[in-house]
């Protein structure tokens, strides 16, 4: 008995000691090459994974990546959200935005509405000047496409991030019901 409790106790303070060792160094996000090979187990990833979201890494929890696809007038982009990364709080103005799911699980909450499940093949609008977010489920790999008309003098607000503890129990949420899916 003694010595599973040691045991345990000695399994407890290395995982504590990593995990701090974790946080003390930021690692570098992942290579989009490891990132699309994480994607198989949603089916692949469909379009090109692109490169580190650096731009808004101050606006996303977690890595993200953007692959223009567009050349056009209107700008079209495939964003991947790596293990449950997703936007903070933010509002386009001048401009909607549709997001078309391709791979994996995520959501996308509407500022007064429940949160909102995204599966390949779905898709939503968000309507100009409407405060949201959106992004991979809780340890899950998600891709969508981001369409935004382009116009003259339009603009992203960013708010603060997602309530932590909410965005964790999304996979949880009716969990004792039949219909019920974990993330």
């Amino acid at each position: 008995m003694w010595k599973k409790f040691i045991l345990l106790a000695a399994v407890t303070a290395m995982s504590l000691t990593g995990a701090a060792l974790v946080t003390a160094t930021a690692p570098s996000p992942p290579a989009p090459s490891k990132v699309a090979a994480m994607l198989k187990h949603t089916k692949g990833a469909v379009f090109p994974v692109g490169t580190y979201n650096a731009g808004n890494k101050d606006h996303f929890t977690g890595n993200s990546y953007v692959a223009p696809l567009s050349q056009g007038k209107v700008p079209v982009a495939n964003v991947t959200f790596v293990n449950g990364a997703h936007t903070y709080w933010h509002v386009h103005h001048g401009t909607s935005q549709t997001l078309l799911a391709v791979s994996g699980k995520g959501y996308y909450q509407i500022a007064g509405q429940a949160p909102q499940v995204l599966l390949p093949g779905q898709s939503v609008t968000i309507p100009e000047g409407v405060r949201h977010w959106h992004g991979a489920a809780p340890g899950q790999m998600f891709q969508h496409i981001a369409v935004m008309e382009p116009v003259q003098g339009a603009w992203t607000e960013w708010f603060i991030p997602v309530d932590e503890q909410l965005f964790q129990s999304l996979c949880y949420r009716n969990f004792f019901k039949k219909s019920a899916r974990r993330c």
